[in-house]
């Protein structure tokens, strides 16, 4: 006779288990303790064996039958339902171990193995801890698109439009990781294209007319503060090189006799070294900064002779200028530069994209593209390195070509 749920509540155990059957192999032990517990007796092979589906009411008297006929139709297609059981139990397991926050960690392992930047990893770390608190936890095989799109929801309901943007693309790389390692097998972000609100691209703020670079040059010059500060703002304005590439700088980088500056791939942003010539004004700079610091690090902080200045420092030394986040930042060096060797008509475009440390886009291009125009480029940072010198000193336009003498 089939079993109720009245005939299971009012069931009452004895001295051993007590068995109620309810058909199809399907029945349910009363233990001496009250505990009811749902088996499911079963032959496969000609051995007898045994499902084990729950605790009543936990699992109620429907799902104990559906997970039977789930059972039976296992058997009539040949398949041990016991076996199949198990590897549900090793997929959850494996699932459960193989979420989206173990997954995010495995990634920033490896991408520290290959050696990323210190900086790059901490900025993805940073974006990642962005998606922990809500999918976190969760298998990463079972996130759907709709669930990263709340989390970049949250991101973007804060104003913080590039953020998310760039959250999306983050969480998709672990994605792929997932796919590659075969913990997933597909990437849900993708979907979301289009998702987003496109933030508003904006230039770094740069001085780009020759007058006004003289004004900076003057407020640079008239600075108060930290000798490795004032020291690295001049650096930044005749070596441009990208502002963590400097803040980072070692002193076994530099061969001051040779005149020039090798940055570690390490620490550059295409991962490929990259050697700046010194003109005599740099070169005089960092004779006087190593009488100061001396250390490992050119430019320490002022709390700890381990760490380099922080990312903020330049750019705050800027602000203390005057000059406002709209007019010129740290990186924004590299724009001057840039307009500037480029308007002057004296140097060839792929001696100062080399100097800028630009990777080209083309690939046949990049591969016939290979030189360092070394040469060229040592003439051009001491051509560059005198004109900021004179822009700083008149305080007014200088012509970039040589005037012509009069016939």
């Amino acid at each position: 006779m089939p079993l109720t749920d009245t005939m299971i509540r009012s069931a009452k155990g004895g001295e051993r288990p007590v068995k109620l059957t309810d058909g199809g192999g399907l029945y349910l032990l009363v233990m001496p303790s009250g505990s009811r517990r749902w088996r499911m007796q079963f032959r496969y092979a000609g051995k007898q064996k045994l499902l084990t589906f729950g605790v009543y009411p936990a699992v109620s008297l429907a799902d104990a039958r559906r997970r039977r006929d789930e059972a039976k139709k296992a058997l009539a297609a040949g398949t041990d339902p016991s076996a199949q059981v198990r590897l549900e139990k090793v997929a959850k397991l494996t699932a459960n171990a193989n979420t989206f926050g173990v997954l995010a960690d495995e990634y920033l392992a490896k991408l520290k193995r290959e050696g990323r930047a210190e900086t790059t990893i901490g900025k993805i770390g940073w974006l990642l801890d962005f998606a922990r608190p809500i999918i976190g936890d969760r298998p990463i095989s079972e996130i759907n698109a709709a669930e990263v799109l709340a989390v970049l929801r949250k991101i973007e309901a804060r104003g913080r439009l590039e953020s998310a943007r760039r959250l999306r693309s983050t969480i998709g790389s672990v994605f792929r990781y997932a796919i590659a390692t075969a913990r997933a097998t597909d990437d849900p972000t993708i979907a979301l294209r289009g998702a987003l609100t496109a933030p508003k691209v904006k230039s770094r703020a740069a001085v780009t007319d020759p007058k006004a670079v003289g004004a900076l040059l003057r407020a640079i010059d008239g600075f108060v503060g930290q000798p490795t500060t004032h020291a690295a703002l001049r650096l930044m304005a005749i070596l441009f090189p990208r502002p963590g590439e400097l803040r980072a700088a070692e002193w076994t980088e530099f061969n001051l006799e040779q005149a020039v500056w090798t940055i570690p791939a390490a620490r550059t942003k295409m991962r490929r070294p990259h050697r700046v010539p010194l003109p005599p004004q740099a070169i005089a700079i960092l004779k006087q900064l190593r009488e100061i610091t001396g250390g490992k690090l050119v430019f320490p902080s002022v709390r700890t002779v381990l760490r380099p200045i922080s990312d903020n420092t330049l750019n705050a030394a800027l602000r203390r200028l005057g000059y406002s986040q709209d007019d010129a930042t740290a990186h924004g060096f590299r724009a001057t530069a840039s307009t500037l060797l480029n308007e002057s008509g004296k140097w060839n475009a792929d001696a100062i994209e080399r100097q800028l440390a630009h990777v080209e886009n083309d690939d046949v291009r990049r591969a016939y593209a290979r030189g360092e125009h070394w040469e060229e480029r040592v003439r051009m940072m001491d051509w560059w390195a005198d004109y900021l010198d004179s822009l700083k000193a008149v305080g007014r336009f200088v012509a970039l070509q040589p005037k012509r003498s009069k016939s």
